[in-house]
């Protein structure tokens, strides 16, 4: 009985310490640069950007790892020259009125406009195929 309650706490610690390093590793990660095609809206560019054609736009924070995480992923999007939309940003900390008007709870979010109305939201980090797949829907 002793024996098996020593592996377990090992295995425990072990898990634990791997997760310590992963998250250390992943804070001191270096920044990825965006894309100089991805702009980002405040309350007042808003609709004006969003009015015509399709918009992706990411509602994010500075401190949401999963948002970094998705940083090239939107990046290669706003390169993808096969489609025809374009990519936004919009800082939730900075930007507090236009992530409660779109009742934005989670982050990151991806809401995909077409002609300014929502067509398509996506809560969390998600793959370039998935937001591709759900723009090619429309």
């Amino acid at each position: 009985m002793t024996t098996v309650l020593i592996i377990i706490l090992v295995v425990v610690l072990l898990f634990v310490g791997l997760n310590v390093y992963n998250y250390i590793r992943l804070k001191k990660a270096p920044a990825v640069a965006e894309n100089p095609k991805i702009q980002h809206l405040t309350a007042t560019t808003f609709n004006q950007h969003t009015k015509a054609g399709i918009a992706v736009v990411d509602f994010w924070a500075e401190w949401c790892m999963p948002c970094k995480m998705m940083m090239p992923i939107l990046n290669d999007l706003a390169s993808d020259e096969t489609l025809p939309i374009k990519v936004f940003k919009v800082n939730v900390d900075q930007q507090r009125p236009l992530a409660a008007k779109f009742n934005i709870k989670g982050i990151p979010t991806l809401i995909i406009f077409k002609n300014g109305k929502e067509v398509k939201r996506l809560v969390g980090a998600k793959t370039k195929d998935m937001i591709v797949k759900e723009i090619k829907k429309l």
